[in-house]
């Protein structure tokens, strides 16, 4: 199950796909223009279903084998959400929109998922349904959870759900992956301290919350290094330190710290919610002041089943020609995680050789690798469900 010749062929029509959905960059559960692009596409490939508006904005396509003896369903599944950052990469297919664009490589896991779905129209070499699904919102909106609870699992019977990330240095041909836990539990914090305000030059008469907010800052460490067990994974971040005032000579009345918690195992992850609220309000009490504190949480750990894993790895070497490498966790978030929650299944990672980082505004994807990702995709429904 080496790359496919057909896509090889696909090639130059698969880049364009994607090259259009990167100039036309859309955000969360608002890519109206994807979604109608991606369900054109699969009904001119000639899917026996084609449904739109699940979990608000997302794509099913359903193609059916040439036999159904099995009555096996497999599911795959790709993102279609862009970020709000402003693109530098200069590239003749860069964002039109300004402030967005497809800095995670989006645009190249749809494009990828359409070229498969293609084929699986054209050849049908398989016993069973497979089911492409095309999900809004992955960054930060929780698509993956909105097109679970639409009952998406259930209407249609999915037994095995499967999906791919680009991985930037990772070469382009290559793919690596993990069972078990695999992506972090993403959860946010605001904490609010309150003091009291007044002029900068008579600190005495005041309750200097920016003092009071850095000592909860630097406090906050100590939630890694000496609460959670250093085998444990944990990761606190205070990503933004906002104060009432711009002013130089006022002591600000309030001040908002915002910031992100990772971790891969459940009781690490109530820990560290009720340290950081235990932190916050103890170390501003010790100054006088108060903490107020907000902890959202975010998407579950991913986590790859076992077998999955291994079916997953199998396609992926046949396809690269080479072992497919085992990586530790990442202490990244994935919404495909609501989607293992519901089915067996697996995440894998695909090489997009030596570029820029995802969520950085010089990404790009490299469109070479869209051979491999749609290989794979492929593979796993003829791997999973061979023809009779």
């Amino acid at each position: 199950m080496p790359v496919k010749n057909r896509f090889a062929e696909l090639l130059p029509e698969i880049t364009a796909w994607r090259r259009d959905f990167h100039e036309n960059p859309e955000l969360l559960f608002e890519v109206h223009r994807t979604a109608g692009k991606v369900a054109e596409l699969l009904r001119g490939f000639g899917c026996d279903e084609v449904v739109t508006g699940i979990g608000r904005t997302g794509v099913v396509g359903v193609i059916r084998g040439r036999t159904d003896t099995a009555g096996r369903v497999v599911g795959l599944r790709a993102d279609m959400d862009a970020l709000p950052l402003q693109e530098i990469t200069g590239a003749p297919h860069a964002s039109k929109v300004a402030g967005r664009m497809h800095a995670c490589g989006h645009d190249g896991h749809t494009a990828m998922l359409l070229g498969a779905a293609k084929y699986l129209c054209e050849t049908r070499n398989f016993d069973g349904t497979a089911v492409v699904i095309f999900q809004p919102a992955e960054e930060g909106g929780g698509g993956g959870r909105e097109m679970c609870a639409d009952g998406m699992m259930a209407r249609w019977n999915i037994a095995e759900v499967y999906g791919m990330h680009n991985m930037p240095g990772l070469p382009v041909g290559t793919f690596a992956i993990r069972p078990g836990p695999f992506f972090a539990a993403t959860d946010q914090f605001t904490i609010t301290l309150e003091g009291k305000g007044g002029h900068a030059a008579k600190p005495h008469e005041t309750i200097d919350t920016t003092v009071v907010a850095s000592h909860v800052v630097l406090a906050l460490q100590t939630v890694a290094s000496r609460n959670v067990d250093p085998l444990k994974s944990v990761v606190v971040s205070v990503t933004s330190f906002r104060t009432g005032s711009e002013a130089y000579n006022i002591i600000p009345q309030t001040v908002e710290l915002r910031g992100t918690v990772r971790t891969l195992e459940a009781e690490v992850r109530t820990l560290a919610e009720e340290r950081i609220g235990r932190i916050a309000r103890a170390t501003a009490e010790a100054f006088g002041a108060v903490a107020h504190l907000r902890y959202d949480r975010g998407y579950p750990v991913m986590v790859n089943h076992d077998r999955e894993t291994v079916h997953a790895a199998e396609v992926a070497r046949a396809v690269a020609g080479t072992p497919t490498r085992e990586v530790p966790p990442l202490m990244g978030g994935e919404d495909f995680a609501y989607m293992l929650e519901e089915r067996p299944g697996a995440y894998i990672l695909m090489g997009n050789g030596d570029t820029a980082m995802v969520h950085n505004p010089a990404y790009d994807f490299d469109d070479s690798a869209i051979p491999f990702g749609c290989s794979w995709f492929a593979g796993m429904v003829e791997a999973r469900m061979p023809a009779a």
